[in-house]
């Protein structure tokens, strides 16, 4: 399994490992549209919905901060072996769920699952790729990345019509296809080398001071667009039942399916905008998104939904790849990684956090305004960043943060 194996077998062994990294990311965002269903069949509150999508933030950046830069020491495989499992883990709690607690446990697994395959699964395609093929590699994990995100809430929403027990099916299929991945990832040989002395050191986060004048709006990029990826996978399968009358949890899965496959095609576009463009871009169109989302929400309209939640993909995707392009390029290559872990965090807090305050919104006002306000909050942060971005060019400071 390493660059220079046998190209048929380097091929095989890039199928499976995207392949395993599409079905870490599904098994992720298998609970969104099912969400309604808990709520009927162990009768908690919409704000409990937020607080259980959040845990799964938590996990993330546990395996980001603890586990972050393991597989260069103990080797690839056992790294995308231990991802894997945890997020079997994860499908096994879900599926033998009877009550509310055992919802935070299967959530924080499946964090700890995407934490720990996120970054090897990328370092694992990228040195499975030829050296001339390298940034195909990249292109690749970020595209599985986000459809196997994308397809999750797909999967359960068409699962869960088309078979009886739909708290049960989903996970056993995604327990299955894991388990299955787990076989084919195992007989295939180590594709990297392992240190003769491992050491488990947390990552720290940190931002150097010469790098925070790119990092600042660079992560409030980031943070908007991550807000929108929580709103999609915790409340918005709530305001297409309760607010937009969408009763097929299909059409739900379909929907957020768009949001992130248009993620995947913002990013793909970044080689097609201008690099003093594309984080300005980005943030633009993700403040028009998320703009014609709270007008749908105040104009009980899916149409506008559906449309600002695929311009919001496109701007976070842009935005996103964009400012991590920036960070990376402005950090010095000692805190390199420390700088992209800091990037990487506040991005997975943008998840969970605004997302429980909208469901503290919910208990206080309604649904339909807590929406609305969510989004007036999120298009004034992506227009503040955009500002940002200008003011900079304007100073000349565009250069070292070239995308």
């Amino acid at each position: 399994m390493s660059s220079d194996a046998a190209p048929p077998r380097r091929t095989l062994a890039f199928v499976v490992v995207a392949a395993a990294f599409a079905v870490t990311m599904l098994g992720t965002t298998l609970p969104a549209p099912l969400y309604g269903l808990y709520r009927e069949a162990f009768g908690f509150s919409a704000f409990l919905v937020t607080v259980i999508f959040a845990v799964y933030a938590g996990g993330v950046i546990a395996a980001l901060l603890l586990f972050g830069h393991l597989s260069d020491q103990v080797g690839r495989k056992p790294i995308l072996l231990g991802g894997l499992a945890f997020s079997a883990a994860s499908a096994v709690v879900f599926l033998l769920a009877q009550s509310t607690g055992p919802l935070f446990v299967g959530r924080v697994l499946s964090g700890l699952s995407a934490g720990i395959f996120t970054g090897s699964a990328t370092a694992t395609l990228l040195e499975l790729s030829p050296p001339q093929h390298r940034a195909r590699g990249a292109l690749v994990a970020t595209f599985v990345n986000m459809v196997g995100l994308g397809a999750g809430p797909l999967v359960a929403g068409a699962l869960s019509e088309a078979f009886g027990a739909p708290l049960r099916v989903t996970y056993a299929v995604d327990l299955a296809l894991v388990v299955l991945l787990v076989v084919a990832l195992a007989v295939l040989p180590e594709p990297g080398r392992r240190a003769e002395r491992p050491r488990l050191r947390p990552q720290r986060p940190g931002v150097p001071a010469e790098v925070r004048g790119v990092f600042v709006p660079a992560a409030m990029g980031a943070f908007a667009g991550f807000a929108v990826f929580g709103l999609f996978t915790s409340v918005a399968p709530s305001v297409m039942t309760q607010l937009l009358g969408v009763h097929h949890r299909v059409i739900v899965g379909l929907v957020i399916f768009g949001v992130f496959l248009f993620s995947a095609v913002g990013q793909v576009a970044l080689a097609l905008v201008p690099s003093h463009l594309s984080q300005r871009a980005g943030v633009l169109l993700l403040a028009a998104g998320i703009a014609l989302i709270g007008t749908s929400v105040a104009a009980t309209s899916l149409p506008l939904l559906v449309v600002g939640g695929l311009i919001s993909g496109i701007g976070q995707g842009l935005s996103f790849r964009a400012g991590l392009t920036a960070v990376t390029l402005a950090a010095p290559a000692a805190r390199r990684g420390e700088v992209v872990s800091t990037y990487f965090v506040i991005a997975y807090v943008a998840i969970s956090l605004p997302v429980v305050g909208v469901g503290v919104l919910t208990v206080l006002t309604d649904l339909q305004a807590a929406g609305e306000i969510f989004s007036a909050i999120i298009v004034a942060l992506a227009l503040t960043t955009f500002a940002l971005l200008v003011r900079r060019a304007r100073l000349g400071a565009d250069a070292p943060a070239a995308a």
